[in-house]
């Protein structure tokens, strides 16, 4: 049954008292993100396993469940841990094994079905030697972002872990997975479905020289926002992974991965003072709660934000000539026209779309609903 969405039939808006950073969440919004990929995935076939690092939440986890995901991803051993005390039983860490973290990871194993990354005999070797309870192990396939990962042509090299996850103790070969991260660095959404369509045709030949070499039941493992949401099916994969759609930003914007209304969080920011030779306003909201990642601007402008104005259903659409231009650590300034200089006012709250939701997400730790409730995210842990 689809999880009933806020609205003003159910849900009556808050007067929001805001005096400091404040990130500001949709919950309409994110559900509509939520069910709209979860549909997507059945209609291909495929296992929506969604990547919780976004959000972070055992609450906003729960929004999840109505469209029958079961299977989660992570980006972390404490992650992992935190979503399984919160009921997670089928969860992936899709982050190249920690082999220092073996005492949690024996923990959970012991708990979850637990699926691990490697892309080294040398990984393979420890969790052989160390690992007490059976756990899925996946290869790490780069497929042209070159962060991680083994280059998908090296298919002697990939074989050779294969058949040593094979033949260890404890590791099941569940089969490989990417990351076309590369697809945040398109122009168009054009360019994200070459690099979709590219990676997939990557992965099936990987899989297909696995399957000439005996392996059976190699599944295909993909996932990061652009794609997922500009692909119109995923015929040819086993199961897709995004975790930034649920929230979207203004990177995903640009990159014509969602609209403006898909956009799901806001960081709200006082304005604390004003400078009338440069146009320019100054936020409370810096680095320490927008982070350092930007765009550039068609004019090559380093962009950290676009600014919108609050409404009593949240906020309004993005402001034109208006953007958080640069940042310091609890500073942030606003460049724009002498139109809207001359509207905003010292104490109003303007809204910040970032940049980045995950990082705003982490640094933030906690979301406030249109409808005045607190949602936390997972301890933090350094």
């Amino acid at each position: 049954m689809r999880p009933r969405s806020p609205n003003t039939r159910h849900h009556k808006r808050v007067k929001l008292h805001i005096e400091r950073p404040t990130l500001l969440l949709n919950q309409e919004r994110a559900i509509k993100n939520i069910e709209k990929m979860a549909k997507k995935a059945k209609a291909s076939g495929v296992r929506f396993r969604p990547h919780f690092k976004t959000h972070q939440s055992a609450q906003i986890g729960e929004w999840f469940k109505p469209f029958g995901v079961k299977s989660i991803t992570v980006s972390s051993v404490d992650m992992a841990a935190y979503f399984s005390s919160h009921g997670w039983k089928d969860i992936t860490i899709a982050f190249p094994t920690n082999i220092r973290a073996i005492t949690k990871i024996n923990a959970l194993a012991e708990k979850i079905t637990l699926g691990l990354l490697v892309e080294s005999s040398e990984t393979i070797d420890f969790l052989g030697k160390n690992l007490k309870s059976n756990v899925n192990v996946w290869i790490d396939i780069d497929v042209g972002y070159n962060r991680t990962g083994i280059p998908w042509s090296s298919t002697r090299e990939v074989a050779g872990l294969a058949k040593k996850i094979a033949g260890s103790k404890n590791l099941a070969f569940a089969g490989i997975l990417t990351h076309a991260g590369h697809s945040y660095e398109a122009k168009s959404t054009s360019e994200i479905r070459r690099i979709y369509a590219d990676s997939i045709f990557k992965m099936q030949k990987l899989r297909d020289v696995l399957t000439a070499k005996s392996f059976s039941n190699v599944e295909i493992s993909v996932g990061d926002t652009p794609t997922c949401s500009v692909a119109e099916d995923f015929t040819g994969v086993d199961e897709v992974r995004p975790g930034t759609f649920v929230f979207y930003d203004a990177k995903q914007l640009d990159l014509g991965s969602c609209g403006e209304k898909d956009i799901a969080i806001a960081l709200a920011c006082p304005a604390v003072a004003k400078h009338k030779e440069r146009n320019e306003i100054v936020i409370h909201g810096g680095a320490a709660h927008l982070s350092k990642d930007f765009m550039l601007s068609k004019e090559e402008d380093k962009v950290f934000g676009y600014v919108c104005m609050p409404t009593e259903n949240g906020w309004s659409p993005r402001v034109n000539n208006t953007y958080v231009s640069s940042l310091s650590q609890e500073h942030g300034i606003i460049r724009t026209d002498a139109a809207f200089f001359r509207k905003a006012q010292i104490g109003d709250l303007l809204m910040i779309l970032p940049v980045h939701s995950c990082l705003v997400v982490d640094l933030m730790r906690e979301f406030l609903t249109l409808e005045g409730e607190t949602l936390l995210t997972m301890p933090k842990f350094n």
